[in-house]
């Protein structure tokens, strides 16, 4: 099973496909998995290893993956994480596709380390808006069960403390609306069209951004999505470097 471990953490991934890489950041919330990548609308984890080489991950404490619950800003333990796992397999620099929750560890990626990451493409980024707002602070009570259901002997209020800090924030809870401003990396976004994934959060960053593209619709209906796929593939072809 290949494992990323650096001191307490350690981060299951996969590796498929050649050619350059593509780090995926996967949908489902804090408990994140390359598993759920078959429940989106298209399987990122499928279709591109044939033309990059796919890294997918669990994310820190969910699936296969696991970490100490830190102090300070939960979004740098993840950073952390991928930034790290790029260092363990050599890689200066990637294309990034983050889903979901995933578009905002992608964000916080290109606010911290942009020369990192040559094109990134957000699928349904998540964020928080007038209407979802409530929900949030319930976010994170299923992660925080399985987790104490698998490690007995970690702190209730210690993860909980986590949880709300990790979701107490606004717009893509990672990144302020200025480190998005300040962004050039190139980047195509795909706008959620639910509650979690608000559409004016897409619209937002799309319009923030100054080398953003926006795709809209590219969900549904579902004949959609192999333009949808096309397009992404087409995105990152053009930004990968020569």
């Amino acid at each position: 099973m290949p494992l990323f471990q650096k001191g307490d953490t350690s981060i299951y991934y996969e590796v498929r496909g050649q050619g350059y890489p593509l780090l995926l950041l996967p949908p489902g919330g804090m408990g994140a998995t390359i598993d759920f990548w078959q429940r989106t609308a298209f399987n990122a984890a499928e279709i591109f290893p044939e033309d990059f080489r796919v890294i997918a991950i669990d994310q820190r404490n969910s699936g296969r993956s696991s970490g100490p619950i830190a102090d300070g800003d939960p979004w740098d333990s993840y950073l952390e994480d991928h930034l790290g796992l790029l260092n363990h397999l050599g890689i200066a620099r990637c294309h990034v596709l983050g889903c979901c929750i995933g578009a905002s560890y992608a964000l916080k990626m290109l606010s911290a380390a942009p020369h990192r990451i040559a094109a990134a493409v957000l699928e349904q980024p998540v964020g928080v808006d007038e209407a979802n707002r409530p929900m949030w602070p319930n976010a994170f009570h299923d992660w925080a069960d399985a987790l104490l259901a698998q490690r007995p002997e970690l702190d209730r209020a210690t993860i909980e403390s986590f949880g709300r800090r990790m979701w107490g924030g606004d717009f893509v809870l990672s990144v302020a609306r200025d480190d998005v401003r300040a962004c050039e990396t190139p980047m195509l976004v795909l706008p959620g069209i639910d509650l979690p994934h608000p559409t004016a959060i897409g619209h937002e960053i799309a319009a923030l951004a100054p080398y953003a593209e926006m795709l809209e619709p590219w969900k549904e209906p579902a004949d959609l999505l192999p333009a949808t796929v096309a397009r992404i593939r087409a995105f990152l072809h053009a930004h990968t470097p020569g």
